[in-house]
């Protein structure tokens, strides 16, 4: 059997240590990753390797040449232009895969049965067998579920938190039949997982999952990779060695390390007397070890590396040719080839120093700091930031909606200069941008910082200045701009700020944009503009108007004209308050305004609350129609009926969808997956249709846009969508539209209240670890009748019979898992509840009983 390697990564995620050196060639144990990969093929008497190649192609093969030296026979296939994805660089090889053969991915390092495998895939007689693993957090990978046959029958690519539906993951390595590379177009990018898979699993093709036994991990990221040298280390994997284990010999007394073994040294090395090594360790060919040097358990140590005396190393990982001084202090970090660590300097846990660097004499070199090849530290300085243009990246930039963060601590002017400058870089020279805020100063500098760094990489900017974001989204569809960005408080946290990122029809952008500016950010993939192609700056006029016009045009005017409502609205002291007053005297609306002044700082959620109490007492004392209060940015609002009581919750989504579907009978309204089941009852009412998303406001948008008949989405928690006026959240227009419907339907929000169904709906919230939230899902997926799941947004056991319903919500950004009860008979409701919390969070206890046993 022949076996494809797919070697061609470019590891962008384990830079520094892939600057100048292909993913598969970083080294576990001192070798490398492919190394080990032929090693087990070797093991599974496979001895035909063809490796794909693309990114610095020449270091493999120079390393391996024709693989005579390592007992198999090597061929290679570069993908010179571009790179064609894992399916479409196999697919660029069928002349060479004339039966059965297997694909392994290069960048993985595990000690499967592959022969098991092999064996598993012909008793089935399947056409695609994919090796499976269970994994604690599968947010990285595709998951996967198969029948109790083994057959697969659903997986999703690397899913969101709130997606996850199993901890069994696709490993990347697949058994395949020459034939299903016929469904694949030639020369061009395709990917197994997103095309080729799908494709079979739509026709039929009769597809296995081999869930294998044994160690597994991808190497995709820094953290992984220093786990995998530990577990290579500890005995976790079952790895080749590449040097004698030592037990005593002239050059290591017994006395020298504590253990009976685990202790690998190579050839040539010298250690002095009295060095104190801790097993399990690991210390290359022709090294030098010098006096009184303290070495932990987990330490690997590569070929030719010069210890200097006194040197304090807890399980650092250093490469082949690297220099430590004396007393320098090791912990936890990567040094790559050839770096040098001066006298007394330090290197802290998880830091990355590249390859050729030099971190001076008494320097320190923080936790989780990377060091790009050839750079120079001084001597005695302090680098807390990483040693390229800007600051330490988290490993996720954007969350549930845009970026956020901590005001002037995670969101500083420097951050917003480069978000700006790698948003800029994912769009064409010259583009344009439009960019507003909210009226606070905090929103302001960052908004220009942002600014600053679009105009670097040569995007102009439309500036919007300070407005509500609703009248952002209206605007940009009438300019020439490519997408836009609101910089504001964020609704939920006064603390923090947040970023929110749209297309040019005003919808928040997709996962994929999202990713392509976080490949910029962590990438550094800056581009940068001559001086003659710095973007400019305009100021659009006529802004209100536009919104107004539109505004307008999407109202019965004359009802409203015409309606004698008196209505209170509170505007929190935010932007908004600028707005609508405006628009409501068009139409000669009674609105009484309270905190409609601009204020420099958030109100709290207790002041808040405060606020809601006095407008309730305003409402009831004045004779008010209602009372509104407006949040988020002109985004969200709080209703008071006319006798001062609150209306917020699942009971305003459920008003507000009776009063839209009052007014449109038949229409379609979209709400996210965990609100009340009142919105399917009030739609039986006036032959309505309700769809259902996933919790979030990009998947809201998107369905009402792509969606016919959509008179209504969002939830109370989010804000509504009116889809006719622009696609996204707009209280102000809610509150017109209010007034509107009131007046034609000539009803009170209290008697709607009064009519609205009963029904009963809690939540609660569980703390669930990120590595158990994979295994739950998976857990109540495969203890529950498929015909009882609904997998739109976490996992929902819907009763058969009724409208009763639970839904199991992985957080997006916490670890939490949200549990919502939902029935007609509260009794149903309290014991279910407590039922699946007791569920919930027995499973949780008990895998991380197993984890730590483990």
């Amino acid at each position: 059997m022949r076996a494809v390697l797919m070697a061609g990564g470019s590891g962008t995620r384990l830079r520094p240590l892939t600057c100048d050196l292909p993913k598969p060639m970083v080294p576990i144990l001192n070798r490398p990753i492919a190394e080990h990969i032929i090693n087990l093929l070797k093991k599974h008497r496979i001895t035909e390797v063809i490796a794909t190649l693309h990114y610095l192609p020449d270091v493999i093969r120079d390393y391996f040449h024709d693989g005579s030296e390592f007992g198999v026979q090597m061929t290679y296939a570069v993908e010179e232009d571009q790179p064609l994805g894992t399916a479409g660089c196999v697919k660029n090889i069928a002349e060479l895969l004339d039966q059965t053969f297997l694909v392994i991915s290069g960048d993985c390092i595990t000690d499967f049965d592959l022969s098991a495998a092999i064996v598993y895939h012909k008793r089935n007689q399947s056409k695609a067998t994919i090796v499976l693993t269970r994994v604690p957090n599968p947010i990285e990978f595709g998951v996967v579920i198969t029948d109790e046959d083994g057959q697969i029958k659903r997986f999703l690519e690397k899913p969101s938190t709130s997606e996850i539906f199993s901890d069994t993951v696709n490993t990347g390595i697949y058994i395949l039949e020459p034939e299903v590379l016929e469904f694949l177009p030639p020369n061009q990018e395709s990917d197994f997982s997103k095309d080729l898979f799908p494709l079979l699993l739509e026709q039929g093709i009769p597809m296995y999952g081999y869930i294998a036994e044994g160690y597994w991990c991808d190497v995709g990221h820094l953290d992984a990779y220093r786990e995998a040298q530990y577990d290579g280390l500890c005995g976790k994997v079952k790895l080749e060695k590449a040097y004698e284990e030592r037990y005593a010999s002239a050059t290591l007394p017994r006395s020298t390390y504590a253990g009976e073994s685990g202790i690998w040294i190579g050839q040539n090395s010298y250690i002095d007397p009295t060095a104190q090594i801790e097993a399990p360790a690991l210390i290359g060919d022709n090294s030098r070890i010098g006096p009184r040097v303290q070495i932990e358990a987990g330490t690997v140590i590569g070929d030719k590396v010069t210890i200097g005396a006194e040197a304090n190393l807890k399980r650092p990982i250093i490469w082949n040719g690297a220099i430590v001084g004396e007393e320098a202090q090791l912990s936890a970090c990567v040094l790559a080839r050839g770096t040098r660590v001066d006298r007394r300097a330090q290197v802290l846990e998880g830091a990355v120093v590249g390859s050729l660097s030099t971190v001076g004499e008494e320097s320190l070199v923080s936790p989780g700091v990377r060091v790009w090849p050839s750079k120079q530290i001084e001597s005695g300085a302090t680098l807390n930031i990483n040693l390229i243009w800007g600051q330490r990246a988290t490993r996720n930039l954007f969350s549930q909606r845009g970026v956020s963060g901590l005001a002037n601590i995670d969101i500083t002017p420097e951050f917003a200069v480069k978000l700006g400058a790698a948003y800029g870089s994912t769009l064409k020279p010259g583009s344009q941008v439009a960019v507003s805020r909210d009226q606070r100063s905090i929103a302001r500098m960052v908004s220009r910082s942002f600014i600053a760094g679009l105009m670097s990489v040569g995007v102009h900017v439309q500036n919007l200045e300070a407005t509500a974001i609703p009248i952002t989204r209206t605007v940009i569809s009438t300019l020439p701009v490519v997408g836009g960005v609101h910089i504001r408080i964020h609704p939920e946290r006064p603390d923090h700020i947040l970023i929110e990122f749209v297309d040019l029809k005003g919808i928040n952008i997709s996962k994929a944009q999202e990713k392509k500016i976080e490949g910029a950010y962590f990438k550094e993939d800056l581009r940068r503009a001559q001086i003659d192609e710095i973007g400019n700056m305009a100021y659009p006029s006529q802004v209100m108007d536009i919104y107004s016009t539109s505004f307008e045009q999407h109202l019965t005017t004359q009802a409203i004209r015409h309606s004698n409502s008196k209505v209170v609205i509170d505007y929190v002291y935010a932007v908004s308050g600028a707005v609508l007053p405006q628009l409501l005297a068009k139409f000669g609306c009674d609105a009484v305004v309270l905190n409609a002044s601009l204020n420099q700082t958030a109100v709290s959620a207790v002041e808040r609350e405060a606020l809601l109490h006095q407008l309730g007492h305003v409402v009831e004392a004045l004779k008010a129609n209602f009372g509104v209060q407006v949040s988020g940015n002109g985004e969200q609002l709080i209703l008071v009926d006319e006798t001062g009581t609150p209306i917020r919750g699942e009971m305003l989504t459920a008003l507000m969808v009776d009063m839209i579907l009052t007014a449109n009978p038949r229409g379609t309204v979209v709400v996210p997956v965990d609100t009340s089941s009142a919105v399917e009852q009030i739609a039986r009412r006036h032959d309505g249709k309700v769809i259902r998303t996933k919790a979030n406001p990009s998947a809201l948008m998107e369905a009402c846009q792509t969606n016919s008949h959509v008179v209504l989405g969002g939830s109370a928690e989010m804000g509504f969508i009116f889809p006719q006026l622009h696609p996204g959240f707009d209280a102000m227009f809610c509150i017109a539209k209010l007034i509107e419907m009131l007046t034609i339907q000539e009803r009170s929000l209290g008697t709607i209240r009064e009519d609205l169904p009963l029904v009963y709906h809690k939540n609660q919230t569980v703390r669930c670890p990120w590595t158990v939230k994979g295994a739950l899902m998976r857990y109540l997926v495969e203890t529950h009748p498929a015909e009882s799941l609904e997998l739109i947004d976490g996992v929902k056991i819907c009763s058969l019979t009724d409208d009763s319903w639970v839904l199991l919500l992985p957080d997006a950004g916490e670890p939490l898992v949200h549990i919502f009860v939902n029935s007609s008979d509260r009794s149903w409701v309290d014991r279910t509840l407590k039922d699946y919390r007791f569920k919930v969070q027995n499973f949780v206890d008990q895998e991380q009983r197993e984890q730590a046993i483990k």
